[in-house]
């Protein structure tokens, strides 16, 4: 099993999840993390540190949201690795429950 970053991280991309992950599983894109579903231990550490609820289990991914397994799987294996936190997006606040953003993430 795994956990998986989902809808509400697009546009928002807070990163206090990476500093609690013990096998440095989170990849950082330009507006949006996920986690490498292979590396993933299923430690449960990161999902209450999501300040945007964006992290599940992935027997837990909201209903509409199913897609985002399979691109946490895609995108892992090309961006970078964050084992860091960083600042969120500008505009975070905004962005920040927002439903429906994939049409905003960039790959």
């Amino acid at each position: 099993m795994t956990f998986v970053v989902t809808d509400n991280c697009v546009l928002c991309k807070y990163t206090d999840c990476v500093e609690v992950c013990p096998v440095d599983c989170f990849y950082e894109g330009p507006n949006f993390l996920v986690i490498n579903p292979d590396e993933c231990i299923d430690c449960a550490l990161c999902e209450p540190e999501c300040p945007a609820n964006a992290i599940f289990s992935e027997d837990e991914i909201p209903a509409g949201q199913e897609e985002y397994l399979a691109i946490n799987e895609e995108l892992s294996q090309v961006w970078t690795n964050i084992t860091e936190k960083k600042d969120p997006m500008p505009d975070y606040e905004k962005w920040d429950g927002v439903s429906g953003k994939i049409q905003y993430l960039e790959r």
